[in-house]
């Protein structure tokens, strides 16, 4: 399942990128969302910091919050991510 998500610009769209980070067992960096407000997700990573991500509008940060879920509670994996200017495409099985 591939899913576009769209931030602010594209310094957020490469830290999306980078905070999602595929390791070689296929493990995201992101350890869990702490918290949503409006167009921006707080996330905490697994070394134990916490990162905001400002997402175009809430649309975009809820849509990447459900997708994501699924991924952070292990049933799915992520296989790839792109970045395209202000477009970070996430590619899930």
């Amino acid at each position: 399942m591939k899913k576009d998500i769209t931030c602010t610009d594209s310094y957020e769209a490469q830290k999306l990128a980078s905070l999602i980070y595929i390791k070689d067992d296929n493990e995201i960096f992101i350890n869990g969302i702490l918290e949503i407000i409006e167009n921006e997700i707080i996330i905490s990573l697994k070394d134990k910091s916490a990162h905001s991500i400002l997402f175009k509008d809430k649309f975009q940060a809820e849509s990447f919050a459900d997708f994501i879920q699924s991924v952070i509670d292990g049933t799915n994996k992520i296989t790839e991510t792109k970045v395209h200017e202000d477009i970070v495409e996430i590619t899930k099985k």
